[in-house]
């Protein structure tokens, strides 16, 4: 249900929340969690503009969280990369699909959606942390 993407965001934000406070540099998140570098850099980036990382330029610079891992949930982890705001709408693609009208899939489709949606808004980056839920190394996972 996650994207390697996304994985590779989450691990990423996880590294940054073991050192709080700390500026840490793509290459050295990218070497701990096994991502590419450069690409690790640009997920990041995006993590700046929806507010959950900070960034600093120059020499003891990097990345950080820009508030504490309680005040971030997952959802703001993977939205930016996965958009699973979009699973809202109807999963058969009809424009106008409620408990009104619903389409063929709608109550299975709506208790997927929204038990993880929930599961995303509900548990944050403090959770992940201090349970030390190990996250697979995205290389290890093959193509998603």
């Amino acid at each position: 249900m996650i994207s390697k993407t996304a994985l590779h965001t989450l691990n990423a934000t996880a590294a940054l929340a073991e050192r709080p406070g700390e500026f840490q540099g793509a290459a050295s998140i990218a070497a701990r969690i096994g991502a590419p570098q450069n690409y690790l850099g640009k997920l990041l980036q995006g993590l700046v503009s929806s507010g959950v990382v900070f960034s600093q330029k120059g020499k003891g610079g990097g990345f950080q969280l820009a508030r504490s891992p309680e005040d971030i949930s997952l959802y703001d982890i993977v939205e930016p990369v996965d958009h699973v705001s979009r699973w809202e709408g109807c999963f058969m693609g009809q424009g106008a699909c409620d408990a009104s009208s619903p389409c063929v899939l709608h109550e299975q489709w709506a208790s997927v959606r929204d038990g993880y949606l929930r599961m995303l808004k509900d548990a944050s980056l403090a959770d992940v942390v201090a349970h030390r839920v190990p996250f697979p190394r995205p290389e290890l996972l093959g193509e998603i």
